[in-house]
């Protein structure tokens, strides 16, 4: 990805209230890569985000990311466990903040990866002008950010700190990423953890089934994009806004759909070392419906 992402406190006018927007519509307390880079398209950005938004405030889309994060914990479950946690000198304090760093990405993370797989299909799959998707029935998640969710801080993506930097630099190298990702950066607000963490994590990477997993996560969130979800209202006419920068966009969203499920694999196996598989197929901020569960059809 050659666009550098906008940071969130670099957001101005327009961009700033979609930002904000974004993390009360997504419930998070930070503005995602996702997000930030998208917005690196200025022009058709804000088209997007107008589309994305009546998808990304429904009880369906939210569902939809529950159960891919409980597939993710199911499958995970059955990988080699890091057991990092008993390896690094932790108080209490620590193991708290830790804990609910790592909720604030084990919730978002599905999301992230949904919804980009709606807008990959949307891209894909342009609409006619004039087109109104369907959405019956579809109940509202209430908005704003949870009261206990952890803010999104992180170590910056070239630390002073030399062990930081290879560690930074080695899982850039090892996962492929253009960048270090959030989540890495805020555990290394514990430095001795994360790099207790990368050197459990890494054997794991290569493992069969946990490549195998990663593409079922994937797969997962396609089938949801295409035949569950409500369809983005993103026209022909509104992707010719990118222009000669299409294929670049088109190249970015795919890339997410391919980083989204090892960096969710990865928060789940950590995850395990805190709490149960069960614990961890449930949302850390769940949401109180009046009705019944919802069982979107496939």
């Amino acid at each position: 990805m050659k666009n550098h992402p906008i940071p969130e406190e670099e957001a101005e006018k327009e961009l700033d209230s979609i930002f904000h927007e974004i993390k009360q519509v997504f419930r998070v307390s930070g503005v995602n890569l996702n997000f930030r880079t998208w917005a690196t398209y200025p022009n058709f950005f804000p088209v997007l985000w107008e589309s994305i938004r009546p998808v990304a405030e429904t009880r369906l889309f939210e569902e939809s990311s529950n159960q891919i994060r409980a597939l993710a914990a199911r499958l995970a479950e059955k990988l080699p466990r890091l057991d990092a946690a008993a390896s690094v000198g932790l108080g209490e304090s620590q193991s708290f903040q830790i804990q609910a760093a790592l909720d604030l990405y084990h919730y978002i993370n599905p999301k992230l990866l949904v919804i980009s797989s709606v807008v990959e299909y949307a891209c894909q799959h342009p609409t006619m002008p004039g087109f109104q998707s369907q959405r019956p029935d579809h109940e509202l998640v209430p908005r704003g950010i949870p009261l206990r969710m952890y803010p999104m801080e992180m170590i910056d993506e070239t630390p002073d700190d030399a062990t930081l930097r290879r560690t930074f630099r080695d899982i850039q190298r090892t996962l492929g990423l253009p960048g270090i990702n959030s989540d890495y950066r805020t555990l290394a607000l514990w430095p001795e953890y994360l790099c207790s963490v990368w050197h459990r994590l890494k054997p794991v990477i290569t493992h069969p089934l946990y490549l195998e997993t990663a593409l079922t996560l994937r797969e997962a969130a396609q089938q949801m994009a295409s035949h569950v979800l409500p369809r983005l209202t993103v026209s022909e006419d509104q992707l010719r806004i990118l222009g000669r920068k299409r294929t670049h966009f088109l190249e970015t969203t795919a890339h997410f759909t391919q980083l989204l499920p090892p960096l969710i694999i990865n928060i789940v196996l950590i995850s395990l070392d805190w709490r149960s598989r069960q614990d961890l197929e449930g949302s850390p901020f769940p949401i109180e419906f009046s009705s019944p569960v919802l069982e979107p059809s496939t």
